[in-house]
């Protein structure tokens, strides 16, 4: 018998309270200490680990304060600052745009809006709402890999997506809300049979 959006309302309900019980500390990975900072560590992490991008980070923070600063970088010296995070040309050509479009439209301060944040070279919606989200406390989705593949949500999910349901060795012993999960193929002991790849990614579906 299918599941009714009733019943799966109350499903998601006990798996957030779940996450929420195995992460009690989740949150944003990215250090950074103002709303620009998070943009530029944001347009940093794209194909890029949180951890990595923090390392480049740390250095950069302190030199560069302003959306003057950073709209001011010769080309060539940004590239090599964050060379290491990778795409260092597109990602150097996108956090001097989206400078130079703050201090042009919106007196080098960073806006409020999805629609004003979008409008900056370099920003989609992913990185709009982890600024909206994370800056200014303003309720936004930001779809990470990790929310794509388990649901959408926000930092439980991207905690639960990195730490626990890893899209190539899930660690579903340890799982938290295993109980709840309505995938068929759930990580057993070797000696069981896995499950068919289709049937298996189907059942990923909630």
């Amino acid at each position: 018998m299918a599941e009714s959006l009733a019943d799966r309302k109350r499903r998601a309900r006990r798996i957030l309270d779940g996450l929420a019980r195995m992460y009690p500390g989740a949150r944003i990975e990215l250090e950074s200490s103002t709303p620009l900072e998070l943009l530029v560590a944001t347009i940093l992490s794209a194909q890029c680990t949180d951890q990595r991008v923090n390392q480049v980070t740390a250095g950069l923070f302190p030199k560069y304060r302003t959306a003057r600063d950073w709209a001011a970088i010769p080309p060539e010296r940004l590239e090599r600052e964050i060379h290491s995070t990778g795409f260092f040309r597109a990602k150097a050509k996108s956090i001097r745009g989206m400078a130079r479009a703050l201090v042009e439209r919106h007196g080098g301060e960073v806006p409020r809006t999805l629609d004003e944040l979008t409008r900056l070279p370099g920003v989609g919606r992913k990185t709009a709402n982890v600024v909206l989200g994370n800056a200014f406390g303003i309720p936004a989705l930001a779809v990470d890999t990790h929310v794509t593949r388990v649901s959408e949500a926000s930092h439980l999910l991207i905690w639960h997506g990195r730490r626990t349901c890893q899209a190539r060795a899930p660690k579903c012993p340890e799982c938290g809300v295993r109980a709840l999960c309505p995938w068929p193929g759930k990580t057993r002991p070797a000696s069981s049979k896995p499950a068919a790849t289709g049937d298996a990614e189907r059942g990923r579906k909630v």
